[in-house]
């Protein structure tokens, strides 16, 4: 760590450097080339669901994109550790007001100067309430965030970011926040050059960034491949080791997988069901397989009738208890992943396996179906209608795994569950944001830091960016903002895990199972290492 203050990261690097195992992987950040560092890298993502633009972007295929185009103050290692990139110095005495310094000389693609100003322009921009961007809730810490974000304000700059020359600025925040420079890589936080505020709408479709690449002329080739090319001007720890990386957007992961095989493709983030019993021999030497921070969930509105007040939380507690995960894991996973019992991960310092109330997210036919019967007796469930999971079917074993945990809800509650497909995360993640859906819809989280709070905040908090199913609970909000405000790492763990207790009361999300990367790569590359966050380092991958 480079600024003055512990942070989470330094537990989480130790967990995940005992934790994870991967095939012929390594822990360092892969800036020693091995190979042919000219040749072109080819990799699977999804169509990012919005323009690039770093406080709009909060799905993965978008952030694939972002993080190689752009970069910010700080950035990930391998293991988690934060690594200072623009960043010379992040000071503070109070953990409340923050000085940050910004390395001198450094430039966006296009040569314009990175400043101070860069980055207080860019977090002002996304803050806003009239610009609508999906990441304003990363920025609610800063003094002045809530005036700024409220709706028809009249005010779009926050009062705690001033400007003190163009490689100072500082950071005053609405309460003490130790752990606030561990954020400052996720995606929200990075620069934008002037010129991106003209047209905001045109500079998502050809961004101008500051990363290791940067957008290859008409490079983004709409539900067809992002080629990118690497950045000249760029001179951070992330130095590209190839001569690009040029995403194919698949809409089957079985074609992906097979275009490894015949390696037409380079690397694969994700087997298909199809591939996990037997990558590992298809693959060897060739394949990992990791813990990462992320996990799968089932997001069920707090907007529906059926399942608000006490009746509502406990067809929620049904659905939660007839679902036999474990079942799933081992017929549609082959075991690859662990049946998630609280809401966060298990490779994050503080996370605990023994929280009251953790029983609701057990397997039992049995009590689920006495709580359904209970519910029924307060507010008869609709006549004729189905609870459907709504999900893209473009992932890994979505239908499969959706399929076979509503025969199993249907089953054990004697109701009709059955999954709703749609063609494309884009279309999926549509839905979800309009608020548009008539039942569940398939969820998840990848780290954006690592932090328990990470999450939690961006997606049960009132009015969060990433809060799908609208859930609001005053005193959800208020033990975050206690364990926020809390003198340790280890004392803000502890009551983010007490706000864990509220959340298995409410459920407003059913937690399935934490997750597990299972990546391969093709015979024209060497081996490719993976990060504390399941997402190859695209950078060091090199062609042999």
């Amino acid at each position: 760590m480079r600024f003055s203050r512990t942070s989470k990261a330094l537990g989480l690097a130790a967990v995940v450097a005992m934790s994870l195992s991967a095939c012929g992987g390594g822990t360092d950040s892969g800036n020693t080339a091995t190979g042919d560092t000219s040749k072109v890298i080819t990799a699977n993502n999804t169509e990012p669901e919005n323009g690039l633009l770093p406080a709009n972007t909060n799905e993965v295929g978008g952030g694939k994109v972002m993080d190689l185009i752009f970069t910010g103050l700080v950035s990930y290692d391998v293991t988690g550790r934060t690594v200072n990139e623009l960043a010379e110095s992040i000071e503070t005495k109070d953990s409340q007001t923050y000085t940050i310094k910004i390395r001198s000389g450094q430039t966006f693609s296009d040569g314009t100067p990175v400043t101070a100003k860069s980055f207080v322009d860019a977090w002002n921009f996304g803050a806003a309430a009239k610009n609508k961007q999906l990441n304003s809730y990363f920025f609610d810490s800063i003094k002045g965030y809530d005036t700024v974000s409220a709706e028809g304000a009249t005010v779009d700059t926050m009062e705690g970011l001033k400007v003190v020359d163009d490689t100072t600025f500082t950071v005053e925040l609405a309460q003490a926040e130790s752990d606030f420079p561990l954020r400052l890589g996720y995606t929200a936080f990075y620069p934008l050059p002037e010129s991106a505020y003209a047209d905001t709408q045109a500079f998502g479709q050809n961004p101008i960034g500051n990363g290791p690449y940067k957008l290859a002329a008409d490079g983004w080739k709409h539900d067809v491949s992002i080629e990118l090319v690497p950045n000249d001007k760029y001179n951070g720890p992330r130095k590209a080791m190839n001569g690009g990386v040029t995403f194919t957007i698949f809409t089957s992961l079985d074609a992906a997988y097979t275009s490894v095989q015949a390696d037409t493709l380079d690397v694969l983030r994700d087997v298909p069901p199809s591939g996990l019993q037997n990558f590992t021999t298809d693959f060897e030497g060739r394949n990992v397989n990791q813990p990462y921070a992320g996990n799968a969930t089932m997001t069920i509105p707090s907007y529906l009738p059926e399942f608000q007040g006490e009746a509502g939380m406990m067809r929620r507690q049904a659905i939660s208890m007839a679902i036999d995960r474990q079942q799933i894991i081992d017929k549609i996973f082959y075991g690859t992943k662990k049946p998630a019992v609280e809401f966060t991960s298990p490779v994050l310092d503080g996370f605990s396996d023994a929280l009251p109330g953790n029983e609701v997210l057990k397997f039992d036919a049995a009590k689920a179906k006495d709580l359904w019967t209970k519910a029924e007796a307060i507010s008869p469930w609709p006549a004729g209608k189905v609870f459907t999971v709504t999900s893209n079917i473009d992932g890994a074993g979505n239908k499969e795994y959706i399929t076979a945990m509503a025969n199993q809800i249907s089953t054990n509650l004697g109701i009709k569950a059955e999954l709703n497909p749609v063609t494309s995360f884009k279309e999926m993640r549509a839905l979800v944001n309009k608020k548009e859906l008539t039942g569940a819809s398939r969820a998840g989280w990848q780290a954006d830091y690592p932090s328990l709070y990470n999450f939690l905040g961006p997606l049960y908090a009132t009015g969060a960016g990433s809060n799908d199913g609208n859930y609001s609970n005053p005193a959800f909000d208020a033990k975050l903002n206690e364990g926020l405000g809390a003198t340790s790492v280890e004392a803000g763990n502890k009551l983010f895990n007490e706000a864990q207790e509220i959340l298995l009361k409410d459920l407003p999300v059913v937690p399935l199972w934490y997750q597990a990367v299972q990546g391969v790569w093709s015979n024209n590359v060497n081996t490719v290492q993976f990060g504390w966050d399941g997402q190859p380092l695209y950078y060091a991958v090199t062609a042999k």
